[in-house]
């Protein structure tokens, strides 16, 4: 029986999210099943950056919608972002390493089968509808994550 790893995606941060799906990409690569379940910011991560209709939204569904990230290179990072110099600085150092970027290990993660959901509650609170997300993600409740975390061998809160 296959092991597996289950990952609750909070953050909202580029490098926390890197992490994260380095974690999930090496996991497959090894024959781990895995797990992603996006909440509140880190709905961010799914957010489909060309689908961006306001329509129905109420004023602050509109506000936040325009205000976060809108999808993995959008991310700031968690410390020393700077308005976004820290992160070029970083992207740049990682560009002299041939480290391929956040994105590059999001697309990798979806060609090796990570199955990501996005979290119900956390959508509704943000205003976020399902297709404003990429197509990949289905979106489940409290329960239904719980129930496939408790499934896994290992589990991570990013």
């Amino acid at each position: 029986m296959a092991k597996k790893l289950n990952i609750l995606m909070f953050s909202g941060e580029y490098d926390k999210a890197l992490a994260a799906m380095i974690l999930a990409n090496t996991a497959r690569q090894i024959g781990v099943d895995v797990t992603m379940f996006f909440a509140f910011w880190g709905l961010c991560l799914l957010r489909n950056h060309g689908n961006n209709d306001m329509e129905g939204k109420s004023f602050y569904e509109k506000l936040f919608s325009a205000m976060t990230p809108k999808g993995p290179e959008d991310l700031p990072l968690s410390k020393m972002n700077f308005s976004g110099i820290g992160k070029a600085m970083m992207l740049e150092m990682m560009d002299e390493n041939e480290t391929p970027t956040l994105s590059d290990f999001f697309n990798g993660a979806i060609k090796k089968g990570v199955k990501f959901y996005a979290c119900k509650l956390s959508m509704e609170v943000m205003g976020i509808d399902k297709d404003e997300l990429i197509p990949e993600v289905e979106v489940m409740n409290a329960q239904q994550y719980l129930e496939d975390a408790l499934e896994a061998d290992v589990q991570l809160f990013i």
